[in-house]
């Protein structure tokens, strides 16, 4: 029996699965308590839900098994009430001194973007914003269909170039094959509860060519 795949708009009821991916994705369990763990992907998820302008959740016989997030920065409003829920996940991760440590990679993150955006020196006008799969549906090429959707919404908003934040935590080879180019990066030592590691951040940028932008009007 053939497996149902749908792709669709983030709905609420979408959120503990996605928080599950967004968990097993960074493998936060790796170095915090299971409860940590569970709060630090709440607030990735809102984080990325108060960046965004565009989502399209792929779903698999009635469970959403992955998502993709695309921002046209122009038009980018954030609803209040998802700044809420954002801000008010980040209360309950800072309720546990094991919160309040492991916070500081999210900080400490959002630093280096900042630095890799700025070194680019590109006006971009869009930006993948989150794109996450669950490891049990990788394979299906949900990858390559969520990717082309939010291509396909960056040319109905004539935006012709964006950028994506990603690093050696995730599988960013992926984004190679659909023609992403590699634009900067920058290695880091991270220090997760006294564990050592080398990173390293990039910037990767996909460019929209101009017969295709023709082609979707």
């Amino acid at each position: 029996m053939s497996e149902q795949v749908i792709l669709r708009a983030f709905q609420k009821s979408d959120r503990p699965a996605l928080e599950n991916v967004v968990r097993e994705t960074w493998k936060y369990d790796r170095f915090c308590s299971p409860k940590t763990a569970a709060r630090m992907a709440k607030v990735y998820l809102n984080s990325c839900l108060t960046n965004q302008t565009f989502t399209r959740v792929a779903e698999i016989d009635g469970e959403a098994v992955g998502i993709i997030m695309g921002k046209d920065i122009q038009n980018h409003k954030c609803p209040f009430s998802l700044r809420m829920k954002w801000l008010n996940s980040i209360i309950s991760l800072y309720l546990s001194k094991e919160g309040r440590e492991i916070s500081k990679i999210f900080e400490c993150i959002q630093g280096i973007d900042k630095e890799l955006l700025s070194a680019c020196k590109k006006d971009y006008k869009g930006e993948l914003a989150f794109f996450a799969i669950s490891e049990k549906c990788r394979g299906k090429g949900l990858g390559r269909k969520l990717f082309e959707s939010v291509v396909a919404y960056m040319r109905s908003q004539d935006i012709s170039e964006f950028y994506l934040f990603t690093d050696t935590s995730c599988k960013y080879p992926f984004y190679e094959h659909p023609g992403l180019t590699r634009r900067c990066e920058k290695k880091q030592v991270i220090d997760v509860k006294g564990e050592i590691g080398d990173m390293t951040f990039f910037i990767y940028d996909y460019q929209i060519a101009a017969e295709e932008q023709r082609g979707a009007k």
